[in-house]
């Protein structure tokens, strides 16, 4: 969009707030913002409010850019988007007669411009609400793709007195962590129990890895063995700050007991916030842990293990991906790449099949030690790019659980008129051997769950596993 359009487009805001006259379709009226989207270049301007141009960018830039838009029924998109505008104005108790869904038809140029003329009749009733009605509606469209890897980033704000590395939330882990929540929450287990407390209020409660969350704000984290919403309220994110009840379980005392959680900022331990942190076990093994797939991730374990290998002669690698939630599949690739040469890791799929090969990187020298990579339900997208490209082209074991079922393809940016990003794959992913991941996971060669005595305890059986077939 030029900048006279721009300006335009904030005029026409300006004007439609400060009456209540109904605002002609796009189709009645010139154009005032474009439709096509760009990858942004460069950091992004102020951001901007959410109008139905913004809207009708977004819509677009999906049909025409996301995976399936070619074979995406756009209707599902409309009727998401609709059905959270009239869900907002009950929120706010407001309701208008006109806000009844259009019929449409599955052309997608005419039932753009049905839905438009519906929203514009509704949103013109209401102009105090209209932009918590646009981003409503288009948070809805975004996540009616059921896309993991799909997501609309508007409104980021970070604490005032935000340090780099600083956690957010009620300082603790449990073993359904957040991008699991949002991303694949059927694969969670009960029971639900506390794996780490990094800091905050959560510390400052006394709480302790292996404790058992019966209840959350009065609910159950799980139903007939099934993940329920209230999970969601262990990983709040800022601004929010409402408190967070929990009714606790400690299974080796047998106490219950009832805690209020605030979210709150919180400093970090330094050495959780290392990429990758590496050590020697019984003096033969290099255990390398990889928290994220950064873009100098796989450098690191390089001179991990080569520093390692100083003096001594190593017997094996142990790889722990648990709580890997993924990154550069660039990096991935090229840490498969120390491994195996002249092998597929990937296979980047279109809707109708044409699909692209991610290959290893022989310029990287292999390592050449067995490997055991450990994996848990945290781990995902491009940290399952990594363990299906291990099990698949069996030059290593898997040891855990299985991985989070969070890659359904590499996301791209596009920048939209107000300066706020939206993101989804262009492509899917697929395994070495054409296998689907996404939504199922890569499953471990050998099934080793943490527990919440194991965690009260700080036994770690995946790793001891790891150690005795790195033995054998």
């Amino acid at each position: 969009m030029t900048l006279i359009r721009t300006a335009a487009a904030a005029l026409a805001l300006l004007l439609a707030a400060a009456c209540t006259a109904p605002t002609p379709p796009r189709s009645e009226a010139s154009t005032a913002a474009g439709t096509a989207c760009a990858r942004p270049q460069g950091p992004a301007g102020a951001e901007t409010a959410t109008t139905i141009d913004v809207i009708e960018q977004a819509y677009s830039c999906i049909l025409g850019n996301y995976y399936s838009g070619a074979t995406l029924d756009a209707r599902a998109l409309l009727t998401a988007g609709f059905a959270a505008l009239t869900q907002e104005l009950n929120r706010n108790g407001r309701d208008v007669p006109a806000a009844t869904m259009p019929a449409l038809t599955g052309d997608r140029k005419a039932d753009w411009t049905a839905f438009e003329t519906a929203y514009r009749k509704t949103t013109d009733q209401v102009p105090d609400l209209r932009e918590k009605l646009a981003v409503g509606t288009l948070e809805a469209i975004v996540a009616a793709l059921g896309d993991n890897h799909a997501r609309w980033a508007h409104d980021v704000k970070r604490p005032p007195d935000y340090y780099d590395g600083d956690g957010y939330g009620l300082g603790l882990e449990a073993n359904v962590n957040g991008p699991q929540v949002d991303g694949n929450p059927g694969v969670a287990l009960p029971p639900l129990f506390v794996t780490t407390v990094p800091g905050g209020a959560a510390q400052a409660a006394g709480l302790r890895p292996g404790d058992v969350i019966e209840s959350i704000n009065g609910s159950a984290p799980f139903i007939d063995g099934k993940a329920t919403p209230a999970i969601a309220a262990l990983y709040p994110r800022y601004p929010q700050q409402r408190p967070v009840r929990l009714r606790l379980l400690r299974q080796t005392t047998g106490r219950r007991w009832s805690v209020t959680l605030k979210p709150g900022l919180y400093q970090r331990d330094l050495a959780a916030l290392q990429v990758v942190q590496s050590k020697l076990l019984d003096d033969d093994i290099a255990y390398v842990r990889v928290r994220g797939f950064a873009p100098d991730s796989a450098d690191r374990v390089f001179k991990a293990i080569a520093r390692l290998r100083t003096g001594r002669t190593l017997t094996g690698v142990v790889l722990d991906l648990r709580g890997n939630g993924g990154g550069s599949p660039a990096e991935a690739i090229r840490l498969v790449s120390a491994f195996v040469h002249g092998k597929v890791t990937a296979y980047q799929c279109t809707v109708d099949g044409t699909c692209e090969t991610s290959r290893t990187d022989d310029t990287v020298e292999l390592v050449n030690l067995p490997l055991v990579v450990l994996t848990d339900r945290s781990c995902a997208s491009a940290c399952e790019h990594f363990s299906s490209a291990v099990k698949d082209l069996r030059i290593g074991q898997l040891v855990g659980t299985r991985t989070a079922g969070v890659i359904s393809g590499p996301a791209q940016p596009y920048l939209l008129s107000n300066n706020t990003t939206l993101s989804f794959p262009a492509k899917h992913h697929l395994g070495p051997d054409r296998e689907v991941i996404d939504g199922i996971g890569v499953p471990p060669d050998h099934h080793v769950p943490l527990t919440p005595k194991d965690a009260a305890a700080g036994r770690d059986p995946a790793l001891a596993k790891a150690l005795t077939l790195l033995h054998k």
